[in-house]
């Protein structure tokens, strides 16, 4: 199906839709990415009291992370590809229904089998999200911009994802430290502000307009044309590792600042946001930089930023630890939005959808294999010890890649 018969086979109400409404629905969706992403970090600064309630240690803490990341990879795989055919709305809001079932858990109950399964219904809302909310995103900015580039869509779908995973470990850390039921408080809030979410959902246009003949349904598969793919794949490798840091500091960053003498929830929780909300901010003020420029730029600072962390951690230097955070944020936030400005860049319009899929997927993967490792270490290792292997480990990466990007 063409672009052009798509447009053709609109309904009669999707072809009177206005720049405007287009523009509202921009934002709607914006605001429900920022919220779920922001809900799936809320443990984050909260895992020590989770600890000191059941009884385990960093391992576990680690499989609670790993359980959310195999929910996120599940439905990216074998569901996230679906609003290419039964539209965006209808796929964003079972993503909102999962998230509001795993608040509904967390307020509850705050013993581990409640905790895994609480982030496992957390991950499958938010591998069904991602990639569909970038989607949308990127189709309602063109229409409520008709010719635009879709820059200002990616930046703002890349601000959202980012800057709500640094938001939600701020507000947790906060709960943390200011009211009387920590484990409860905080879900019980993004309960009611994801009720909302799923009303905005609702009221924000649909974009894609569902196939006559149903397509027959298969796991996702990455959808790019054949001469496009070394590039798609160099950017997914470049996802996955800018993610791969993003998972340290939302796994083990209260593991990490313990042995820098560190135990306050929301200390926890604003290092984790300098992080998220570097990432975010980067992306804002540097939207316009090409996608290779960002990722040229976004590389070595990524060497940087690993680099400052792993003689912080050694040295026991808070301030340090943070300004390394930081850099680091950065350097991920703008690897990340170079990787999918490149990738849209390459997607069939019809097919969006899928293709962000495949990206996010490497990304999740990115996310959830280095912190198991990071997690296995740290039971015969130092932390100290486990950072530095994961700071070399990450520095060949990005010195790979530069070299990949240089050459383009």
């Amino acid at each position: 199906m063409t672009l052009a018969t798509v447009r053709t086979a609109l309904p009669a109400r999707a072809r009177t839709r206005t720049p405007f409404h287009h523009h509202v629905g921009f934002w709607l969706i914006a605001t429900v990415f920022t919220l779920t992403m922001a809900f799936s970090t809320l443990p984050t600064p909260l895992y020590p009291l989770y600890q000191r309630a059941d009884g385990f240690g960093p391992f576990v803490v680690t499989v609670v992370f790993v359980t959310y990341a195999i929910g996120v990879v599940a439905a990216l795989f074998l569901a996230g590809h679906l609003s290419d055919w039964f539209g965006r709305r209808t796929v964003l809001v079972p993503a909102l229904v999962l998230s509001i079932g795993s608040a509904l858990v967390f307020s509850q109950w705050a013993a581990l089998p409640a905790l895994l399964a609480a982030r496992l219904l957390s991950g499958l809302s938010v591998g069904l999200l991602t990639a569909t909310a970038t989607a949308h995103l990127d189709e309602l900015g063109r229409r409520a911009r008709p010719g635009s580039s879709g820059a200002r869509a990616a930046a703002v779908a890349t601000g959202a994802n980012l800057g709500g995973l640094g938001l939600g470990t701020l507000v947790s850390g906060v709960f943390a430290e200011h009211t009387g039921a920590p484990l409860h408080t905080p879900y019980l809030v993004f309960l009611g502000l994801l009720a909302l979410g799923a009303l905005a959902v609702f009221l924000a246009p649909e974009t894609v307009t569902r196939p006559e003949i149903r397509p027959r349904y298969r796991p996702q598969r990455v959808s790019v044309p054949d001469e496009a793919r070394p590039a798609f794949f160099t950017a997914a490798v470049a996802a996955a590792t800018a993610f791969s840091v993003f998972g340290l500091f939302t796994s083990l960053t209260p593991v990490v600042l313990r042995g820098l003498h560190v135990t306050s929830p929301a200390v926890a929780g604003a290092a984790t946001f300098v992080v998220f909300g570097s990432a975010a901010l980067a992306q804002i003020l540097l939207s316009r930089l090409s996608a290779r420029t960002q990722l040229l730029a976004g590389l070595p600072l990524l060497a940087a930023g690993m680099s400052l962390l792993a003689v912080a951690v050694w040295t026991s230097g808070l301030p340090l630890f943070l300004i390394g955070g930081a850099v680091s944020g950065v350097a991920a936030g703008l690897t990340f939005k170079g990787s999918v400005t490149t990738v849209v860049a390459l997607a069939v319009p019809e097919r969006r959808g899928e293709t962000l899929t495949g990206l996010f997927l490497a990304a999740y993967l990115g996310l959830s294999l280095p912190v198991l490792a990071l997690g296995l270490a740290v039971q015969t290792v130092p932390p100290r010890d486990a950072v530095l292997g994961f700071a070399g480990v990450l520095l060949v990466m990005t010195a790979f890649l530069a070299r990949r990007f240089a050459r383009r």
